[in-house]
């Protein structure tokens, strides 16, 4: 399978995949823990169906050390006893602000007071801006249909 166009070899893709891995740095430099960002960035993939991303961030969470118990429940966080308060409160509004289109007025005002008990302001800001960066990853890969399971921990930087 290939690429309907190669993102790394287009001056233009290129130029918008600087301008946006730096948008990526702010986050990945903030207070939000960085497993958390990982969870976020796994299930927002996974309910996308984009397979780059997945593939690569469940290769990047189990180089930093998490467990393949957590990394295969993900996709069934409600059910699994493995992940902390703050972690469901920040995998619900991944789900909520990813399917935006599914649900009559976005995000509830639920799922945003249990992100806000677990998360200050700048940890909010930073998961806010994460859902959006990463959904913006999968649509980009999705469209173009970027093959998965070549990606190697580490290999963008």
């Amino acid at each position: 399978m290939d690429a309907r166009l190669n993102l790394y070899g287009n001056a233009v893709a290129t130029k918008f995949a600087r301008y946006i891995n730096s948008a990526g740095k702010v986050v990945s430099d903030s207070a939000l823990p960085p497993a958390t960002q990982e969870l976020v960035k796994i299930r927002a993939s996974q309910i996308n169906g984009c397979g780059f991303c997945t593939d690569m961030h469940t290769k990047d969470a189990a180089h930093a050390g998490e467990t393949a118990q957590r990394l295969h429940l993900v996709a069934a966080w409600r059910e699994a006893k493995v992940f902390t308060d703050a972690e469901r409160a920040a995998l619900e509004l991944t789900e909520q602000g990813t399917r935006i289109a599914d649900a009559a007025g976005g995000v509830t005002d639920e799922a945003w007071a249990n992100a806000a008990k677990y998360h200050d302001e700048d940890q909010l800001a930073a998961l806010v801006s994460l859902i959006a960066l990463i959904n913006a990853y999968n649509r980009m890969n999705v469209i173009i249909q970027q093959p998965a399971g070549d990606y190697q921990p580490g290999q963008f930087g």
